[in-house]
């Protein structure tokens, strides 16, 4: 049986918090979703994180 590591578990959460803000923009530009300069460069900088993320749980998760 294989363990998952805690930084996996961390990576995780992580992911799952960047989500989370990710969605407050989401909620805060709800019906319409237009997003302003400012929370679109902030949208990009969660997504780059994400994608960093999920990278890195990938490759912990799989090895």
């Amino acid at each position: 049986m294989k363990f998952l590591s805690k930084r996996a578990v961390d990576m995780t959460f992580q992911a799952l918090y960047t989500l989370t803000d990710l969605r407050v923009i989401l909620r805060e530009t709800a019906p319409q979703h237009e997003l302003d300069d400012k929370q679109r460069v902030q949208a990009q900088r969660l997504l780059e994180n994400l994608e960093r993320q999920v990278a890195s749980l990938k490759q912990e998760m799989l090895r």
